[in-house]
Formats: structure tokens, sequence, C-alpha cells
């Protein structure tokens, strides 16, 4: 089994978001390690460090809301997903293109020879 690495754009949506008219968007790393540990998968977030997601969240949350407590995920649109990360820092709230997520889903999957979702 091999480790699945994507570089990704995300925005993340702060209070200064409601008066930019355009959000930048800033370099992602997504992380699956299945050695690491095959349940879950890591996001590296510019100036912080990685946060660790379950799997399975990640695939419920591109359809519907999904997660309690210090993770939550859920579709935002039609194009977007949105991972909410609860710390005692704060919240940090990251906005995805779906099909990003979704690919690196699939590539997990088969990096561990599991059927690949749909």
């Amino acid at each position: 089994m091999s480790v699945v690495e994507q570089y990704a754009r995300a925005h993340i949506v702060t209070d200064t978001d409601l008066v930019e008219e355009e959000p930048v968007a800033v370099p992602v790393v997504l992380r699956y390690d299945p050695e690491d540990d095959p349940r879950s998968v890591r996001v590296g977030l510019p100036g912080t460090q990685e946060r660790t997601i379950a799997r399975a969240l990640l695939e419920q949350g591109l359809r519907a809301p999904a997660g309690t407590g210090e993770v939550r995920v859920w579709p935002c649109g039609r194009v977007q997903a949105v991972v909410e990360f609860h710390s005692s820092q704060g919240v940090s709230v990251v906005q995805f293109e779906s099909k990003t997520l979704l690919r690196f889903l699939r590539r997990t999957y088969t990096a561990t020879a599991q059927p690949v979702i749909h």
C-alpha cells in the first residue's frame, strides 16, 4: 500500500471574506497513509499543523451534512464542500471543490484496494 498525496487549492472562510469581493485560494495538501491510519486522511493547511478527518466522514459529507464535535463536513451548492475544524483555538472553515475531494478519496480507496466510491 502506498501513500496518497494530493495538492489542492481551497478557500479559508473568515469574517474578512464578507468585505472582500473575491476570496483568495490557498494551497492545501491532502494526505492518506494506509499504514499510519487506514481510516483517516490528513489536511495540511497553511500556517497550521495537519488536521485529521475520518475518511468515511469526508465521504459522507460530500453528499449530506456529517459530523459532530471537532470536524464537520457538508456540501455547499452543487460544486463545493465545506470542512469545519473546531479546536480550543477556534474554528477553521475551509471550502473545497467537491470534485477535488472526490478524486482524492477515489485514489485512497485504490491505494487500499477497496471498492471505489461513486
